[in-house]
């Protein structure tokens, strides 16, 4: 495998599509053998790309014959670290942070949330599914029992920089914002902002033009 440096960025998010299509195969087609042509063209990728995107991680499947689903969706798995499960602790007991802990899906990704923490009274000790919500001043002692890297940030934009200054001290290494606002942390943290008004306004506006060009 090279170095991950080296890998384009693009390849390295076609990744989990890669691997949700195969789970998908296995889940639900039952279909044991794929070629490249075939995977890709479920995901609208150029089967060339798909082929390039996989040998920046070395050498997959056999030529003429395909890639074994299982074990192909089992190296991919063991690439993205899904191969176990990840504790993460949000921050933020809201509409979008309930909604987050009762997505099921994630746990199938890799990530678990642990803990849901939050600073309003009303919100401290009521239940989201199995998780009671915790007070902020306990962020500290839930990170290093849990031993959690990953933190989730889902509270108004103008509590977001402070919350992540307090992740980043309490020692989570990535974080997942969002929150509407852009955070500013070390360089050493990762992190991935997932801003719902900018994905809205896009289909919006690609939906104005579209009537605009009826029209």
């Amino acid at each position: 495998m090279k170095n991950i440096d080296s890998i384009p960025k693009a390849t390295i998010e076609r990744l989990p599509l890669y691997y949700r299509c195969l789970d998908k195969l296995l889940t639900f087609e039952n279909i044991e053998v794929i070629s490249s042509k075939e995977l890709g063209g479920r995901l609208g990728i150029p089967s060339t790309q798909v082929r390039k995107d996989l040998s920046y991680y070395g050498e997959f499947g056999r030529r003429g014959v395909g890639y074994d689903v299982h074990d192909l969706k089992k190296s991919i798995g063991k690439i993205l670290g899904v191969n176990k499960t990840w504790p993460a602790v949000l921050i933020g007991a809201g509409n979008l942070g309930r909604a987050l802990v009762n997505y099921e899906g994630f746990e199938k990704m890799g990530l678990k949330i642990t803990n849901v923490l939050d600073v309003d009274l009303d919100k401290i000790g009521n239940r989201i599914g199995p998780i009671t919500v915790e007070s902020m001043k306990d962020l500290d002692k839930v990170v290093e029992e849990g031993n959690i890297n990953l933190g989730i940030i889902t509270v108004p934009a103008s509590a977001a920089q402070e919350v992540a200054d307090k992740l980043v001290r309490a020692g989570i290494k990535a974080i997942w914002n969002f929150a509407p606002t852009r955070i500013v942390v070390p360089d050493e943290i990762v992190v991935r902002n997932e801003d719902l008004a900018v994905g809205i306004v896009s289909l919006i506006y690609h939906l104005s033009w579209q009537d605009k060009l009826d029209a």
